[in-house]
């Protein structure tokens, strides 16, 4: 499919043919949820952690006779049904990644970038590249864009001109291509891709 390729200035700067392989596949909802959960999932810290009966600190000591008190049998005042007790059964360190088919994942990302076309969410540009690392710069081209909430994917390399411009602007992300996900592709609502881009995600997934 033909698209049109502008520049930073909102001027226009030929056309460009995506591949239908990579940006016209069937929308289909299941791998994005099953790709957004690994990618969460694979995130977290999985540092979570209480203490049980053995580890928390404490006496030893019987707290009374075992009989002739009128009370309960205890052994312990580490269990858990006492004040300053242990957990039972609490959370403790563990991954909590799980594993996803690289074909479910290139096919995953495949329908996220067919998902911003299709709704014609994508810009392209010709490169991701600025002549000032000035933010409020930035900003201005941006607004000529309309971007206000978008992700952009350059490719090997993003322009260092162009990553300080552009950090400090909220809901604006960057990636170089070979960071391209799809949980930070469907969290922005307009996908800007650089023709570098285009042809390293072709290159890529075709």
């Amino acid at each position: 499919m033909k698209v049109t390729v502008k520049t930073l200035d909102n001027t226009e700067a030929g056309e460009i043919d995506l591949s239908d392989a990579v940006f016209g596949v069937d929308v289909r909802k299941d791998l994005l949820h099953r790709a957004v959960r690994w990618q969460l999932a694979k995130r977290r810290a999985g540092t979570h952690k209480v203490k049980g009966r053995s580890e928390v600190a404490g006496t030893t000591k019987k707290p009374w006779r075992q009989k002739g008190t009128g009370r309960a049998r205890a052994g312990s005042l580490r269990v858990a049904q006492f004040r300053g007790g242990g957990v039972v059964f609490g959370p403790t360190p563990r991954d909590h990644g799980f594993d996803l088919p690289k074909k479910v994942r290139a096919l995953a990302l495949k329908t996220a970038l067919s998902s911003k076309v299709k709704a014609g969410q994508v810009l392209i540009l010709d490169r991701l590249a600025a002549d000032s690392h000035k933010t409020a710069a930035m900003r201005q081209k941006l607004a000529a864009l309309g971007l206000k909430s978008a992700i952009f994917i350059g490719g090997e390399e993003i322009d260092g001109a162009f990553a300080l411009a552009i950090r400090n602007l909220p809901f604006i992300d960057v990636l170089p291509s070979q960071g391209a996900n799809v949980y930070d592709i469907l969290r922005r609502e307009t996908l800007v891709l650089s023709k570098d881009a285009v042809e390293k995600l072709e290159a890529r997934l075709s």
